[in-house]
């Protein structure tokens, strides 16, 4: 369900996928090959949403922002199953595992990962190539060839994915 608020209208690429369940409501713009899964919601009734070309946001995450703090998803990201994003800004590739919370301010840079489970308090950076987990999350170890190709993987695998539901929805 795509809603207007206060005259703002979701915008919505052509070639993205969005679940007939999800909800997307005011200033949220979504790229080309993103997906958004099912009973997820995206309210960008406070200040804008973006979510960038081929990023995935899976099934029941909670995104939402605080005044003149955008909430920005960049390309490739990947947001795990039920995660809670607030306010923050997610880099290239990265990925932010399920149950994950990311509150105001922080920022997870290109090609980090958030392990499942984790708080990423206001205001914290995750760096580049590194793992981060925990409640409140630290940076545990880097990042190895594995992981990245793992991180690919899922990313790969969501845009086929979403793909094939737009097929059929």
């Amino acid at each position: 369900m795509i809603y207007e608020y206060d005259k703002k209208r979701p915008h919505v690429h052509k070639e993205a996928y969005v679940a007939p369940d999800a909800v997307i409501t005011g200033d949220v713009t979504i790229k080309k090959d993103a997906s958004i899964w099912f009973k997820t919601v995206i309210r960008g009734d406070v200040s804008p949403v973006m979510i960038g070309e081929g990023a995935n946001v899976q099934d029941l995450c909670v995104l939402h922002q605080s005044p003149d703090l955008p909430l920005i998803i960049k390309q490739g990201a990947t947001i795990g199953h039920q995660v809670t994003l607030h306010s923050c800004t997610i880099g290239k590739n990265s990925l932010i595992g399920m149950g994950s919370i990311v509150l105001d301010g922080a920022v997870i840079e290109d090609g980090a990962y958030v392990g499942a489970g984790s708080l990423v308090p206001p205001g914290k950076t995750i760096p580049s190539g590194k793992l981060a987990f925990g409640r409140p999350a630290k940076v545990i170890r880097d990042l190895t060839e594995a992981d990245f190709q793992d991180m690919e993987r899922i990313r790969l695998e969501y845009i086929k994915k979403s793909k094939q539901y737009k097929e059929t929805t």
